[in-house]
């Protein structure tokens, strides 16, 4: 589906690694919330938080925003460059 990219997932959230020069890799768009295995979008309505793909949606609740910005923040640093 997505020929360029490489894909990860912990839990309930997933990103996609573009690569780069080298052995490495960066985030292309953002990590997103996997709603029936696929990603999701947040959006607001009637003043609720969404994450919805297609007809789907799944209320947003802190938990599930703490697993998304915990998967984020875990993406962020191994994308980091070390020394080896």
């Amino acid at each position: 589906m997505y020929a360029n990219y490489v894909g990860v997932r912990k839990g309930n959230c997933a990103a996609l690694l573009a690569p780069v020069v080298g052995d490495q890799f960066k985030l292309h768009g953002q990590p997103a919330y996997l709603l029936g295995g696929n990603f999701s979008v947040r959006v607001m309505k009637n003043g609720a938080d969404w994450f919805v793909w297609k007809k789907e949606k799944l209320e947003v609740t802190s938990a599930r925003v703490d697993e998304l910005s915990a998967f984020s923040t875990e993406l962020a640093d191994l994308l980091l460059p070390h020394d080896k």
